[in-house]
């Protein structure tokens, strides 16, 4: 079954499977009960978002330092791995560029597991 990556602002279709929200903080103007789970400790840290959208670092440091921080969830990571074997997972994440945003650093880590 695919892993898949979203922007929270894309349409829900039937084909997202199971809907993980994978940010910190929950987004503004969504209802609780639009995504099947939240994993906000697969969200990029408020920190480092800052300092991303300041201009202090830019992207390959930032998805060197959240890799970093992702080594303390490799159980959920694997969990969701595994889940994804068997059904379709979507990463959802309020960014609309998959280019610059964590859920495609997360998708990659997922699938190297």
């Amino acid at each position: 079954m695919p892993l898949l990556t979203k922007s929270i602002y894309d349409p829900v279709e039937k084909s997202d499977g199971v809907r993980i929200l994978v940010m910190t903080l929950w987004p503004r103007g969504f209802k609780k009960g639009g995504f099947d789970r939240w994993e906000k400790s697969l969200g990029t840290p408020i920190e480092l978002i800052r300092k991303y959208k300041a201009g202090k670092i830019e992207w390959p440091a930032l998805k060197k330092e959240y890799k970093k921080g992702m080594i303390r969830q490799k159980e959920l990571l694997t969990e969701i791995g595994m889940l994804a074997k068997t059904k379709t997972v979507t990463l959802l994440c309020a960014c609309r560029d998959e280019a610059t945003c964590h859920r495609s650093i997360l998708k990659d880590l997922i699938k190297d597991l």
